[in-house]
């Protein structure tokens, strides 16, 4: 071997040295993970999970029920069993499904089992529709977390933790809905009453992803 391979050789080992360190962090971490959640309006929640950072997408569209792809009109007439959610696309190495849930929390009234806000209805009920075991827990244990921040109860918690099925993207016109309506969304987020009810029940932790209070306090 001359002294120009033997040069080459020892390049390359280091650039495999280096890929493999940089690459350790990523291990077993996928980079695209998926989050589920139905509160009220999905033109309203989709907009809040938007703008944070680590969401690479949001689309609006129907889950929990059992007609497949089905339409707005049939969601509506809630007889479906389908709820109007969003589908969060999120790197986990930006942004934790634990933070997805603080800012999903904080941006619904929790104790509203009947709809949310001035939307009534089976298809407007707050769930969190989890993907796997982890979520699930996660998803569990932040009902406690809520429960001691509002100073509620549990039994006073209305949000449902059920297992995901199948998602339906809706269609076109309800995509991204604030940016492309938001004369319309900001007069029917207001005159719903969806921010003046998260501040009476969240107060300054409304529409944020800040650590549970509760927790920060103990």
């Amino acid at each position: 071997m001359n002294f120009t391979k033997l040069l080459n050789s020892i390049f390359l080992s280091l650039i495999c040295l280096i890929a493999i360190v940089l690459l350790k962090p990523y291990e077993g971490v996928a980079l695209e993970q998926h989050a589920i959640f139905a509160g009220g309006c999905f033109w309203c929640l989709e907009h809040d999970f938007q703008e944070l950072k680590g969401v690479l997408s949001v689309e609006s569209g129907y889950t929990g029920g059992k007609i497949p792809n089905p339409s707005y009109r049939q969601v509506s007439s809630e007889n479906t069993g389908h709820k109007e959610a969003i589908k969060v696309t999120f790197d986990p190495l930006r942004v934790s499904y634990q933070e997805l849930l603080l800012s999903y929390w904080r941006n619904i009234d929790p104790l509203d089992g009947n709809g949310q806000f001035c939307d009534r209805g089976d298809s407007y009920k707050p769930f969190i529709f989890t993907n796997d075991l982890d979520q699930k827990n996660e998803a569990i244990k932040s009902i406690e977390f809520a429960s001691k921040e509002i100073d509620e109860p549990i039994d006073r918690i209305k949000v449902v933790v059920e297992d995901a099925s199948d998602f339906w993207v809706a269609e076109d016109y309800h995509q991204d809905f604030a940016e492309y309506n938001s004369l319309k969304y900001n007069f029917y987020r207001f005159s719903c009453g969806r921010d003046a009810r998260l501040d009476q029940v969240w107060g300054e932790q409304s529409r944020t992803n800040k650590p549970w209070k509760g927790l920060a306090e103990d």
